[in-house]
């Protein structure tokens, strides 16, 4: 980077950083939507779980009700598993974002105490953002995965 590098040369070596902000924002968002709609699935699941056992009342459970009830409890624990992997990659892209902001900070930094090299620390801030967006897309990933066997498994039992 140099010491010797103009205002321009500054903010234009800011905006890398800046363009990761706004691409996990557009990850924040997409998981945030996600989440929303575990959330919502979970709720009536567990709606459902209830009527069905305050049908029940003191009854025995006839068959049918006793496998849907097992299915209602299989993927409960499934979307439990889903929203802690949604959140994990919430988080990650978070500190994502956290690490490019101090990236952009020190660049900038740099550019003021022009006798300082930073480059070592503005290298790792970068690479540490940049482990953390991977590591919310590998936890994204996983989760369509989670999710469609889920989705499997509801098929299957209601066959």
């Amino acid at each position: 980077m140099g010491n010797q590098i103009s205002i321009v040369q500054a903010i234009q070596l800011m905006l890398a950083p800046g363009i990761m902000i706004s691409a996990c924002g557009l990850l924040i968002l997409g998981m945030n939507n996600k989440y929303s709609l575990v959330v919502n699935r979970i709720r009536l699941l567990n709606e459902e779980k209830r009527r069905l056992i305050l049908k029940a009342g003191e009854r025995e459970f006839t068959y049918e009700e006793n496998i849907r009830l097992h299915s209602l409890s299989r993927q409960l624990s499934a979307l439990g598993f889903r929203v802690r992997l949604v959140r994990n990659s919430v988080v990650a892209n978070t500190i994502a974002v956290g690490f490019f902001v101090l990236t952009s900070l020190f660049i900038g930094l740099e550019y003021l105490l022009a006798n300082q090299n930073l480059n070592y620390v503005v290298t790792f801030l970068f690479l540490a953002g940049m482990l953390n967006v991977l590591a919310g897309v590998v936890y994204s990933a996983y989760e369509s995965i989670k999710g469609y066997e889920i989705i499997l498994f509801e098929v299957k039992t209601d066959e």
